[in-house]
C-alpha cells in the first residue's frame, strides 16, 4: 500500500489494533509498516479499508484545528497590540449608549455634571456681600449637587470596575484558555505530516514535541510558528506604513535651507584653504 509517498505493508505478527509509523506508533487503529517485503495486503482488505477510513477521518479534523489556532493567535496579537485598556474604554462607551440601567445611570451622571457646572458658574458670578440671600441659596444648591455628583461618581466607578472584571475574565477565556487548553487536549494529534526523509530525526522529534507522532508537526509547534509569523507580518506592515508616512510628510513639509548658508560655507572653506597655504 502506498500512502503519503511511502510504501506500507501489513505485519501479521503484530496485533491488529494500532498503526505503526516508521519512527513511532501514532494513535490510529491498525498495524501497517514499511517496506513492502511482507505478506500481501490483498487478504487483509477489510483491515486496510478501516485503516484508511480512520486516517482520512482524522485528516478532515486537522485542517479546521489549524485554522482555529491561526485565528486564535491573530486575535490574541490584535488584542495585545490595541491594548486591554483601550478595548475596555471603547466597549464601556458603547455600552453607555444601549437602553440598559448602566446607560441610564451614565446619562443621569452627565446631567448632574451639567447642572453642577451651571450652578458653580452662577455662584462665582454672584457677590456674597451685595446679594447675600441669592448667594446663600446658590451655595446650598451647589453643595447639594456636589454631594449627589460624588455619589453618582462612586456608583459609576463601581459599575465600571465590575464591567472591567467581567470583560477581563471573558477575554481570558476567549484567548488564554484556548491557547493553553487546545495544545494540552490535542497534544497527541498530528497537525500534518512532514515529507518522509526530508528532515533528520532530531528535527522531526523537535517538531513533534511533546507527544505528537514523530514525523509530524505537533499543535505546539504549529502554534509557535503561527505566533512568530503573525508578529513578523505585523512588524513588517508597521515598518512599511511608518516609512511611507515619513516619506509623505517629508514631501509635504520640505526642510528649508537658509539663504546665506551656502555662501557662509563657501567663505569658511576659502578661509581654511588660505590658512593652509600660509
Amino acid at each position: 500500500m502506498t500512502y503519503r509517498g511511502k510504501t506500507w505493508s501489513y505485519l501479521p505478527t503484530v496485533s491488529e489494533g494500532s498503526l505503526s509509523h516508521p519512527h513511532n506508533k501514532p494513535p490510529f487503529s491498525f498495524v501497517l509498516c514499511r517496506p513492502a517485503t511482507f505478506k500481501s495486503l490483498q487478504q487483509h482488505a477489510p483491515i486496510v479499508t478501516a485503516c484508511e477510513s480512520v486516517i482520512f477521518r482524522r485528516a478532515t479534523i486537522m485542517p479546521s484545528l489549524l485554522v482555529v489556532i491561526f485565528v486564535l493567535e491573530v486575535f490574541s496579537h490584535l488584542v495585545n497590540t490595541i491594548g486591554a485598556a483601550t478595548i475596555n474604554n471603547l466597549l464601556w462607551t458603547l455600552l453607555n449608549y444601549l437602553p440598559i440601567s448602566t446607560s441610564k445611570a451614565a446619562k443621569q451622571h452627565r446631567q448632574l455634571q451639567i447642572e453642577f457646572l451651571k450652578t458653580r458658574k452662577e455662584l462665582n458670578a454672584t457677590s456674597s456681600q451685595d446679594e447675600f440671600a441669592k448667594w446663600a441659596k446658590l451655595r446650598r444648591t451647589h453643595d447639594k449637587q456636589l454631594e449627589q455628583l460624588e455619589k453618582s461618581k462612586q456608583t459609576q466607578e463601581a459599575a465600571r470596575s465590575k464591567f472591567d472584571t467581567y470583560l477581563t475574565g471573558f477575554r481570558w477565556l476567549l484567548t488564554k484558555a484556548p491557547q493553553y487548553g487546545l495544545p494540552f487536549w490535542y497534544s497527541k494529534e498530528p497537525m500534518f505530516w512532514l515529507p518522509y526523509g526530508w528532515f533528520p530525526y532530531y528535527a522531526e522529534w523537535i517538531l513533534s514535541f511533546p507527544k505528537a507522532p514523530i514525523g509530524s508537526v505537533s499543535i505546539a509547534s504549529w502554534q509557535l510558528a503561527c505566533s512568530g509569523m503573525v508578529t513578523l507580518v505585523v512588524e513588517m506592515v508597521v515598518s512599511v506604513v511608518g516609512f511611507a508616512l515619513a516619506a509623505k510628510q517629508s514631501k509635504a513639509y520640505p526642510v528649508k535651507v537658509p539663504a546665506g548658508a551656502g555662501k557662509a560655507e563657501t567663505v569658511a572653506g576659502l578661509g581654511e584653504k588660505g590658512k593652509k597655504e600660509l
